[in-house]
C-alpha cells in the first residue's frame, strides 16, 4: 500500500510540466499535488471528519480543500521535488528480508528489546503490519494507541505514545 501511496505522489510530481525542466522550484506544482495526496495516508476519515467539518450550506470552498492545498504549499517551501521524488524510491525498495531468507527470517533473527507501536486508524502502516512485526520479532511487546488521528497520530498523539515509552523505560 505505501508503495502505491507513494507512486501516485511520483506520477503527480511527473505530471508537472516543469519537473524536469532546469529551473529553480522544478516540480513545484507536482510536490504540492504529491503532498495532498500523502496526507491522505497520513490521517483518517475519523479525523478528517472531525477537523475538516463545513456547514450543510457549503458548495465550494471546503475547509478540506484548503487544508490539503496549504499542507501542500507548506512543504514546497521548505522540500524540493528532486528531494521528495528519491526518497520515496528509497522507502520502496527497503526490505529487510532481502539476502536473509525472507522477512519473517530477518526479523525472527532480532535479540534486542522491541516495542511495536501501532495506531488502530493508521492506514500507512496499518496494525495487521503491526501485528505481523509482533508474531516473528521474538519477545516484543506490542501496544496499540486508539486514535482518530491515523499515521500522524504518532506525532499529534504525545500524551499515549509517551505513556507507552515510559512503560517500556520503567
Amino acid at each position: 500500500m505505501g508503495i502505491a501511496f507513494n507512486e501516485s505522489q511520483r506520477l503527480a510530481i511527473n505530471a508537472d510540466q516543469t519537473w524536469l525542466e532546469n529551473i529553480p522550484n522544478a516540480g513545484a506544482a507536482g510536490l504540492l499535488a504529491a503532498r495532498s495526496i500523502a496526507l491522505l495516508s497520513y490521517r483518517s476519515s475519523q479525523g478528517y471528519n472531525k477537523t475538516q467539518v463545513d456547514d450543510d450550506e457549503k458548495i465550494d470552498g471546503f475547509r478540506a480543500q484548503s487544508y490539503q492545498r496549504y499542507q501542500g504549499e507548506k512543504l514546497v517551501k521548505r522540500f524540493n521535488a528532486f528531494s521528495y521524488w528519491t526518497l520515496s524510491k528509497a522507502m520502496d525498495s527497503h526490505n529487510i528480508g532481502r539476502k536473509r531468507g525472507g522477512i519473517e527470517a530477518a526479523l525472527s533473527s532480532i535479540r534486542a528489546r522491541t516495542t511495536i507501536l501501532g495506531i488502530e486508524t493508521d492506514i500507512l502502516f496499518p496494525l495487521e503490519e503491526q501485528k505481523f512485526l509482533y508474531r516473528y520479532i521474538p519477545n516484543a511487546r506490542l501496544d496499540i494507541i486508539n486514535s482518530d488521528l491515523g499515521h500522524d497520530g504518532f506525532l499529534t498523539e504525545s500524551t499515549k505514545v509517551t505513556q507507552v515509552i515510559k512503560g517500556v523505560m520503567g
